[in-house]
């Protein structure tokens, strides 16, 4: 795990001021907590006819509210963007240089032969309040990482042809 967050702090940052904080949970106890607080979350937005086109949108892919991986998992990574640093000092490109490192950190996890998923529930400022995090983080991801388990299945989920997501100009 340190060798994979070391990964994600190598990415390149506005002003080398690496605005991102990764929280890295193994206990239980805590995993519950932010399991319960996602499932709260999560229920509301399926319950809601706000968000009906996204829910049948993720329909195939068989999700719903119920979110066990996050107990499963041997670790939960919760990533943060800072606002500002520790110190006060400003940051700068804070949101595009903290995806730029769970970006790396996503490929160090499964080219390390872990395995795992993002997770956005929205809002998650609860994040903040369960991990006693400061005012100047902010959630954006929970990463669960572990080995596959035995007989997990993945969505039969298909990718964009490189025509459809790139234009050359020679």
């Amino acid at each position: 795990m340190e060798n994979l967050i070391r990964c994600a702090g190598s990415a390149p940052s506005g002003a080398n001021r690496q605005p991102w904080r990764f929280v890295c949970v193994s206990d239980l106890e805590t995993k519950r907590t932010i399991r319960k607080a996602c499932e709260s979350v999560e229920r509301k937005l399926f319950e809601s006819t706000e968000h009906s086109e996204m829910l049948q949108d993720i329909a195939p892919l068989g999700l719903g509210p119920e979110k066990p991986f996050l107990e499963d998992a041997p670790w939960l990574v919760v990533a943060f963007r800072l606002q500002r640093g520790d110190r006060g000092e400003k940051v700068y490109y804070s949101h595009t240089s903290a995806c730029l490192a769970i970006g790396l950190l996503l490929s160090a996890i499964h080219l390390s032969g872990l395995v795992t998923l993002t997770y956005t529930p929205r809002p998650m400022n609860f994040l903040r309040s369960i991990l006693g995090r400061p005012e100047n983080e902010v959630p954006l991801m929970i990463l669960p990482v572990g080995y596959p388990a035995e007989n997990c299945q993945v969505p039969d989920i298909t990718r964009k042809a490189l025509t459809d997501i790139s234009d050359w100009i020679e």
